[in-house]
């Protein structure tokens, strides 16, 4: 759970911490004192897109941090799959930190390790569930309905089997209406790929050819340059009519050094030595009278060697180079090979679209059994909280209608609420109104709550179009779901703040002209202010504080 946040520069916050608790935690503030600042926080620290508008005015760079603890078996394992460990000299805590500079770059680290955006977020989707007013109204999307049954239902498995399944179905399908062109069409191809591969097999293409050529083509044009250095080095070792080569003279040198060898010790190991360099430059001569006479050529090679070049530019501008000219000659040959067998393949084809599809059809009716099944425990359990939530004559319905088969089956899901005895249910979107949304939404978010090991919710104003015992009703329902995980919920209403374990009050100072947030944890005595402030606005009275006292004293807690 979420232990302890930390921010910098964010928006009117120059620096707050803040220690979270376990089970309920609320935040209170007046309007614009920076409580949506806190979410957009955390936001940021779980790898979710973020702006560089989020910087504090004068700084050039925002920092957010943020500690958990007691991590679930999620938590540690995609940690392990990623290739990080928690901080066992710390009780094994996890630590995010995101840097956000005005340049737009980002430095993310995972307990103090370089770490990515994706990464930060991979871990974010397991440690913290944020529902905000924008969920309320996805509520309202029918392509959320089915998401949700399906999580609450249990049967991932199915599901990824049933996607393994219509993928195939898909690529059959796909391909078989690649395949089902008019015969003009498939015989216009088939003309451009014979006259293409017939152009590229007249080619006789090699891998490395143009560049040989072009040595060798550079060799001709300095055929006299070459054969002139290549007989000068010759002469000079070999000598001539009139003149002894360097081989000649070093061979007189060892001579020389033998006739001595009896009187004058180690001329016969330099004698030994100048033969073998002797031996060397005898090699070296017989190298280059052979590259000499490699030098040797056609005078019509090099109008040869232009033309084919030549060619060979051609087939590169419409091909590419010799290996992507070849890459292309075999998937043309390929490719006419499958017009020319379309009947035998597209038979084939057919067979297997329809064998895949059946398949998907049969895997989609076991996702329906499933769905039916799941909808009835569904709103049975979210009926059981609406009933708790002060919504005793709304009942949810879930309709499950067969469509074509798609990626997550072949039916279409949507919630449905009858808001009065009696009254057939209807679409949620025509005839809930905010609050209602509001209760309905925390009803799905109990019941799946159930069924995850998110330890962390986020409830970013639960209490959009509620009051009264409809809050407090809110405000026991959190708490009642904090204890199995850790709630922090920003609110507006005194009666769902008096529900919490742990009251934070974020307060907006100005100073110097410049803008600061605070976060401050309260005493009992801290609460009971705040609360009759929420509920009476600036002017607290004796009375207004004793209300207070007793909404505290009624959840629970005492001074």
């Amino acid at each position: 759970m979420l232990r302890k946040l930390y921010i910098e520069n964010i928006a009117v916050i120059e620096r707050a911490e803040i220690d979270f608790s376990s089970g309920f935690n609320v935040l209170t503030g007046e309007t614009g004192a920076g409580k949506s600042i806190l979410v957009d926080s955390i936001n940021a620290v779980l790898g979710q897109r973020t702006s560089r508008e989020l910087i504090r005015t004068g700084a050039d760079r925002a920092f957010v941090s943020a500690e958990f603890d007691s991590l679930s078996p999620s938590v540690l394992g995609e940690l392990a799959e990623l290739g990080y460990e928690p901080d066992a000299e710390n009780g094994g805590t996890l630590l995010l930190r995101r840097e956000i500079r005005s340049d737009g770059k980002n430095t993310v680290r995972i307990n103090d390790r370089p770490a990515s955006i994706s990464d930060l977020r991979a871990m974010g989707r397991l440690l913290i569930n944020i529902h905000g007013q924008h969920e309320n109204q996805a509520l309202m999307s029918v392509d959320r309905h089915m998401k949700y049954l399906d999580s609450f239902g249990g049967y991932g498995e199915k599901l990824n089997e049933y996607s393994g399944i219509y993928k195939a179905y898909a690529s059959a399908a796909h391909e078989l209406s690649r395949m089902r062109t008019d015969d003009a069409e498939k015989a216009r191809r088939a003309d451009i790929l014979r006259f293409q591969i017939n152009e590229l097999e007249q080619a006789d293409l090699s891998v490395g050819e143009t560049d040989s050529l072009k040595k060798r083509r550079n060799a001709i044009e300095n055929a006299e340059r070459i054969s002139g250095a290549l007989s000068g080095s010759y002469s000079l070792l070999n000598g001539g009519d009139d003149t002894d080569g360097a081989i000649s003279m070093l061979q007189q040198c060892c001579s020389f050094l033998l006739d001595i060898s009896s009187v004058c010790e180690g001329s016969s190991g330099l004698a030994d030595r100048i033969s073998g360099i002797v031996y060397e430059l005898e090699d070296i001569s017989s190298e280059i009278s052979s590259k000499n006479g490699e030098n040797e050529f056609n005078p019509s090679e090099l109008n040869d060697i232009e033309a084919r070049l030549e060619t060979l530019s051609k087939i590169s501008r419409k091909y590419g180079e010799e290996g992507e000219a070849l890459a292309f000659l075999e998937k043309a040959r390929a490719e006419l090979d499958s017009i020319e067998r379309s009947d035998e393949l597209l038979a084939e084809l057919t067979q297997k679209a329809r064998e895949c599809y059946h398949k998907a059809l049969k895997a989609a009716a076991e996702l329906t059994q499933l769905r039916k099944e799941a909808a009835e425990k569904f709103c049975e359990d979210v009926g059981r909280e609406l009933t708790f939530l002060d919504m005793p004559s709304v009942k949810l319905a879930v309709d499950i209608k067969p469509c074509n088969l798609s990626p997550r089956g072949a039916d279409s899901v949507e919630f449905l609420i009858s808001a009065n005895p009696g009254e057939p249910p209807k679409p949620i979107g025509k005839i809930a109104s905010g609050g209602e949304l509001s209760r309905i939404m925390l009803a799905i978010k109990t019941v799946l709550a159930g069924i995850d090991d998110i330890d962390t919710m986020i409830f970013d104003e639960v209490d959009t179009g509620i009051s009264g015992r409809a809050a407090h009703k809110v405000g026991v329902k959190l708490h009642e779901v904090s204890g199995s995980r850790q709630i922090i919920c920003i609110t507006h209403l005194a009666q769902m703040a008096a529900q919490a374990d742990n009251h934070l009050l974020i307060k907006k100072n100005v100073k110097d002209g410049r803008t600061f947030t605070s976060v401050t944890p309260l005493s009992f005595e801290q609460r009971k202010q705040e609360l009759a402030r929420i509920n009476g606005g600036d002017t607290v009275t004796e009375s207004m504080l004793r209300t207070a006292e007793e909404m505290l004293n009624s959840a629970g807690f005492f001074g």
